[in-house]
């Protein structure tokens, strides 16, 4: 006889293992299941060279939501986000410039650039927190439908639109337009340095099949900008240990409480009975059953890969169809015997502790989109580059350092052909050349590298075509239109099968909260405690 639980979570991504989390703390018996042999989805840590440990895929911690470290008792379970300090853009002049946690010193290096700027980045600062006061608490909000009676849709919108009429007149044209303008528009209101524009708007494509110049960008840095360590909104830092201790001290959590996980098990097919999922089928052919289904994947995965297409309407297979998951992204990995040189940075600045970048203006961005959309990796890429061993000792050996690069633009496409080992080489020689373009011994220091394109990252991670958000974060996919309107609040057109993966409001990152929102669904259905 097959296993009985009352929920079964395919995926233990951070987002599954959220939901399994609080569906377990409210008396349910959960399983938690993944395809690889350890937990994490996105946001894992491996040892692939000697003693270096990597942060594969996601690399940086700050977006996962503070009620949920508070709630399921993270820091109790190993977890600890150590801040970094600043950041900074490596010039092709030998120029630089260097971001700082202390806001007069920031003002201080953009007036180097630019003393118009520097007035200007009072300005830019305030409206942007504005931005993200206005959207940081409907991220725990679940979407209403705007086409329901229901109380508690109509509750929802009465909310949403408090909100924007506090704003005030101004501010809520400001805040339409914010939404749908790209950051190159957003940026050029307010900085004339091309160097100030360029560092600032990177984070606007990051993990985006979209250049500067492209409506909605500007809501994609927002997207970034919300950080929050220790209540530092905008903070960025390292999970100590990589991004698998916030994995691994999410199943702690989750075993806490009673849950169980299972690692080498590949959901092949979801149950349907009568309208209503009650169970899946693994790769072997085992049979669990389950009153509710939770699914991680994201959307086209879920519904395309383990739905039968018979159990679906058939608008609704359309539109999952439709939905915009467009492979962009590239991961390098890399051990260093020494720390690099980058003789352009002051010897004893803060900056290299924080994320580097070696594109100094938005134009060099938008032509390396142009490579993307010609079915190229970028000739001149967008690189975010961190040495986390310089903050967290433990990633690599004495004397020696861990440096993690996400690039941009790899397109999952090529138009030579598909990805290859040779090609993925290229594309690795590329990004290392371009870095050792300003560090002279950048390329003596490496012991080894992990070069991951989107083809991979989709393979071994489970993300279609390595689309880290699992979907565009664009207005047509954002709020109760995503992943699909009229299922945009966790639900499915089958009973009993949920989502909760990055593909559901409020979108990707390490952020948690679509796995809280689904599990604070799925709790309300079935009649428990709801998820604080």
């Amino acid at each position: 006889m097959a296993n009985q639980y009352d929920a079964i979570v395919v995926g233990a991504g951070h987002n599954g293992l959220v939901a399994a989390c609080y569906l377990s703390r409210a008396g349910l018996r959960v399983l938690a299941l993944e395809r690889r042999g350890f937990v994490g989805g996105a946001a894992v840590s491996t040892q692939l060279y000697k003693d270096f440990t990597y942060s594969n895929c996601s690399y940086v911690c700050s977006l996962l939501r503070p009620e949920i470290i508070r709630g399921l008792e993270l820091p109790r379970h190993g977890l600890q986000v150590i801040p970094y300090e600043g950041g900074g853009t490596l010039m092709g002049n030998g120029d630089y410039f260097a971001t700082y946690t202390n806001h007069d010193a920031m003002r201080r290096e953009i007036a180097r650039h630019s003393k118009r700027d520097a007035e200007a980045y009072e300005r830019y600062s305030r409206d942007v927190m504005r931005q993200c006061k206005f959207i940081k608490p409907l991220l725990m909000h679940t979407p209403p439908d705007p086409t329901s009676f229901l109380p508690r849709d109509i509750m929802e919108l009465v909310y949403l639109g408090q909100r924007f009429h506090r704003l005030g007149e101004a501010r809520m044209y400001d805040t339409i337009r914010f939404y749908t303008m790209s950051a190159a528009d957003f940026l050029d209101e307010y900085f004339e340095s091309d160097i100030v524009k360029a560092h600032m708007g990177g984070t606007s494509i990051i993990g985006t099949a979209l250049g500067p110049r492209s409506p909605g960008t500007a809501y994609v840095l927002l997207h970034h900008y919300m950080g929050d360590i220790d209540d530092s909104v905008g903070a960025w830092g390292f999970a100590r240990g990589g991004m698998g201790a916030v994995s691994n001290a999410m199943r702690a959590s989750f075993e806490a409480s009673g849950g169980t996980v299972r690692t080498d098990a590949e959901v092949e097919q979801v149950l349907v009975k009568r309208g209503r999922a009650c169970g899946v089928v693994l790769k072997g052919g085992e049979e669990i059953r389950a009153k509710t289904v939770v699914s991680n994947l994201d959307v086209k995965r879920t519904f395309l890969n383990t739905v039968a297409e018979d159990d679906l309407p058939a608008d609704f297979l359309r539109a999952v169809r439709n939905f915009k998951i467009r492979g962009s992204s590239g991961k390098l990995n890399i051990a260093l015997d020494g720390l690099p040189r980058f003789p352009a940075f002051p010897s004893d600045s803060p900056c290299i502790r924080g994320d580097l970048h070696i594109t100094d203006s938005l134009d060099m961005v938008e032509r390396a989109y142009d490579d993307w959309k010609a079915g190229r990796w970028s000739a001149k890429p967008y690189v975010d580059m961190l040495l986390p061993s310089l903050i967290d000792p433990t990633m690599a050996p004495d004397g020696k350092h861990y440096m993690t690069v996400f690039v941009q633009y790899a397109p999952y496409h090529l138009a030579d052909g598909e990805w290859t080992a040779e090609r993925r080489q290229a594309f690795g020689d590329t990004v290392i050349n371009a870095i050792a373009a300003h560090s002279p011994d950048f390329k003596d220091k490496i012991l080894h590298a992990e070069i991951r394109s989107p083809w991979d990252i989709e393979n071994e991670v489970g993300l279609t075509e390595g689309n880290i958000f699992q979907g565009e974060l664009t207005m047509d996919q954002l709020l109760f239109n995503r992943p699909i309107p009229g299922y945009a609040q966790y639900r499915s057109p089958i009973k009993g099968l949920y989502m909760c993966g990055s593909s559901t409001h409020p979108g990707g990152g390490v952020m948690g909260a679509p796995g809280a929102n689904a599990a604070r669904t799925i709790l309300g259905d079935l009649g428990r405690e709801r998820v604080q």
